[in-house]
């Protein structure tokens, strides 16, 4: 391992002049290595990356309820995203490993780089403070935040979903009333959760009036 080349990349990735070096080796050091690795780093990192996208997530889309927001941070903190975004920085080629780990592929490992990356947060906010482990964090996730769609799941998975996260029967959608000229049908759709609630919804296809069915049923009851 070159050290130096190592902390001249850390101060460049996040930012900050590495103080306590020996937080920063621990953060890239894999279990094969040696016993000082990134494993309790990665737990802290878990946590404060956690609560950085969460509170980012709760300013941007300031009307979507508890289950939206929470589809939304499990997709930015999940593994395989903080795995994709260790590769694109390069994070592979400071890992250190012993030669098991090496052979088995550990280097390209997606839950190694994300394991890793977690770790650095931890790091990060060790050695320079929450404000530090945010800008560290924003840097990184800030565009996949700024990118999101306003929905992004089909408005009746979210329903289904929610039904299953809260010990609810599954909805159940009705043909109310179908209305108008054969060229310009209405239907009008009902959606039930039962000892939940019901709404209604009218379009000029079934399949649409369910859609809008479940997304009032969210918005009224979710």
């Amino acid at each position: 391992m070159n050290k130096s080349v190592l902390l001249e990349w850390l101060a460049d990735l996040t930012g900050e002049k590495p103080g306590d070096e020996t937080l920063y080796i621990r953060a890239v050091t894999h279990g094969s290595f040696g016993d000082d690795d990134y494993q309790r780093l990665e737990f802290l990192g878990d946590r404060v990356l956690g609560l950085t996208i969460a509170a980012r997530l709760y300013e941007q889309f300031p009307n979507e309820p508890e289950g939206q927001l929470s589809q939304r941070l499990n997709g930015l903190v999940s593994g395989k995203v903080c795995g994709e975004i260790a590769r694109t920085l390069g994070i592979s080629d400071h890992l250190l490993l012993g030669k098991q780990a090496r052979d088995d592929g550990a280097r390209q490992s997606a839950k190694v780089l994300g394991d890793v990356m977690e770790s650095l947060i931890g790091a990060v906010y060790l050695d320079h403070g929450m404000d530090a482990a945010k800008r560290f964090i924003l840097k990184y996730w800030g565009d996949r935040i700024s990118g999101m769609a306003k929905d992004i799941r089909h408005p009746k998975s979210a329903l289904q979903e929610w039904a299953a996260a809260h010990n609810r029967k599954m909805p159940v959608y009705e043909l109310v009333e179908k209305v108008g000229p054969h060229h310009d049908l209405r239907f009008t759709v009902k959606a039930v959760i039962s000892k939940v609630g019901e709404v209604e919804a009218t379009a000029s296809s079934i399949q649409t009036a369910e859609t809008t069915a479940a997304k009032l049923f969210l918005e009224k009851y979710t």
